[in-house]
């Protein structure tokens, strides 16, 4: 039976690594050549519940599955995970992360920034919820304008804590996830022609799904579905759709109902609780109401005008 651990404390990862007690009990930086092992970690289900940032050299990122793509940059790879997501270590892994010297972890707790402004801001940055295979690749002068921003977080944490301190450590740690936001809208834009592709793929999965009539049998498919079934993570589908159309999944969902609505409204005599069925809501009024919200008028009215 694998063996479940919790980590509630930025002191707990650094028992973990065999490490001394942080120098700040909210945030670590720790380097790979710190640590001394992680094999006591094998076959350990670990709940994190806090915000992980994990740099990985290209000495060990080929070891690892990040979805990397030909004319994605080589240097380094980050992987960015949110409270409440589970890690584990495979025996693969904990003999690689042994030799990657370059490596480093940002390790915060969200104590840190809970009154301040940064936390009305992490929602802006989905990354935290993406797929490791939706990693963040980056060239050697984007990785070096984050280890400097690291070097400020943790020059404030070594030093004697001031009433400065919480706020520039704060500060630049939101400057550190606004370059890695606009690092990834680089990745998404250097992989147009393979976003246009996922783009078309997901048309033909919203066409077949309701061609062979699941959605009277399952309802509207959700965002989460859509997502597993392109092997995607909810967020990371969204952003790329977002970047490249304006359009979210759950839009692109409710664009393609209302279009297809309006096909069975005017070539149909079907009534229109009849097609919000055939369309997957469990209740016509729902359907009326997205209607409505969409074009300005009720499915009635759309049919009567047209």
């Amino acid at each position: 039976m694998t063996q479940t651990l919790e980590i509630h404390k930025v002191s707990k990862m650094h028992q973990l690594g065999d490490l001394p007690p942080p120098k700040h009990p909210l945030i670590s930086i720790i380097s790979n050549q710190e640590l001394k092992s992680t094999s006591n970690l094998k076959g350990i289900k670990i709940i994190n519940y806090l915000y992980n940032i994990i740099f990985k050299s290209s000495n060990t990122c080929s070891s690892f599955s990040y979805g990397r793509n030909s004319y994605d940059h080589e240097e380094g790879t980050l992987v960015f995970t949110a409270p409440g997501q589970v890690m584990e270590f495979n025996d693969d892994n904990s003999q690689n992360e042994q030799i990657d010297p370059d490596g480093w972890s940002l390790i915060i707790h969200p104590d840190l920034f809970r009154k301040s402004q940064l936390t009305d801001k992490m929602n802006q940055y989905s990354f935290f919820q993406y797929d490791s295979n939706e990693a963040l690749h980056v060239s050697n002068e984007e990785r070096i304008s984050i280890e400097d921003l690291l070097k400020k977080i943790e020059q404030e944490y070594n030093q004697t804590l001031d009433r400065h301190s919480q706020k520039l450590i704060v500060s630049n740690i939101a400057l550190l996830l606004d370059y890695c936001l606009r690092y990834y809208d680089r990745q998404f834009y250097s992989r147009t022609n393979l976003n246009n592709d996922i783009i078309s793929k997901f048309e033909k999965f919203l066409i077949n799904y309701y061609e062979s009539g699941q959605a009277f049998q399952t309802g509207i498919p959700s965002v989460e579905y859509c997502a597993k079934q392109l092997h995607f993570s909810p967020n990371y589908l969204s952003d790329l759709l977002k970047k490249e159309t304006g359009k979210t999944t759950l839009e692109h969902i409710h664009y393609f109902l209302i279009e297809r609505a309006k096909n069975s409204l005017l070539n149909s005599t079907d009534t229109i609780s009849g097609i919000a069925y055939s369309l997957g809501f469990d209740y016509p009024q729902r359907f009326s109401n997205l209607f409505k919200s969409k074009t300005g008028m009720s499915p009635k009215e759309y049919r009567f005008m047209n």
